[in-house]
């Protein structure tokens, strides 16, 4: 008798074969259908005012965790360890009462990353601070609770910060936090963060957030403070 496989056995492997390349497409497709809902938050829409294009989708969480730029170096964009959206808002992109008139303020480049700058804002002589910017809450991963944090550094050289500072975040229904902050009381010639207020992003409940810092009482004159931006990120 010969040794070869009967019609039947030759069948049932053909069939056995069949079944395996389908559950690998099936494997595929999943795996595929996967990497597209661990995608981050309005990915695309936020990548579009990347200042440099994005060339390998291969290292494209690559280049989100380590962080890119939007319009022209005035926002910064990464992804935190469970791939949350987060966001830096630089000077150039706040409203800085008489920020332009280099009597009162200047725009020193500050090293970001390794070989990118940024214009940070720095306080020469003013007695009226008022700094303000908002922030498209769409942008940011849904159901997380934010925090907003103003970083700045205090000049050894500065003055005038004997009455503290108001913070304010006014949330897209409206509701606001503020708070007084006395800045006599923080560290002096390094960065600091003074948190502004904290929200959750709900369903239906998106649309600008609006953040201030502003000191105007007594027209003290003010100097030596240094604005980095405002950091928009998951509260730890």
């Amino acid at each position: 008798m010969g040794t070869g496989c009967s019609k039947y056995e030759v069948s049932r492997s053909q069939k056995q074969s069949e079944h395996n390349h389908e559950a690998k497409l099936k494997e595929v497709q999943v795996t595929e259908k996967t990497i597209v809902k661990q995608l981050p938050h309005n990915y695309e829409a936020i990548v579009k005012d990347a200042d440099s294009p994005i060339k390998s989708e291969e290292r494209l969480f690559g280049h989100l965790y380590a962080g890119i730029f939007l319009n022209q170096k005035r926002k910064k964009y990464w992804l935190d360890k469970k791939s949350n959206n987060c966001f830096m808002v630089y000077p150039r992109d706040l409203t800085i009462a008489w920020g332009e008139d280099k009597r009162y303020w200047q725009w020193p480049s500050l090293e970001e990353t390794s070989n990118v700058f940024i214009d940070a804002a720095e306080l020469l002589m003013v007695c009226w601070l008022d700094v303000e910017g908002k922030f498209d809450t769409t942008k940011l991963s849904p159901g997380i609770r934010y925090e907003v944090v103003f970083v700045v550094m205090l000049k050894a050289t500065g003055y005038g910060w004997e009455i503290p500072v108001t913070v304010t975040l006014t949330l897209p229904d409206g509701y606001k936090h503020e708070r007084k902050v006395s800045f006599m009381e923080k560290a002096i010639g390094q960065w600091i963060e003074i948190p502004v207020g904290e929200f959750r992003t709900l369903p239906g409940k998106f649309g600008d957030i609006q953040f201030w810092m502003h000191q105007s009482e007594g027209g003290q004159w003010k100097s030596g403070l240094l604005i980095k931006g405002v950091a928009i990120r998951p509260k730890k």
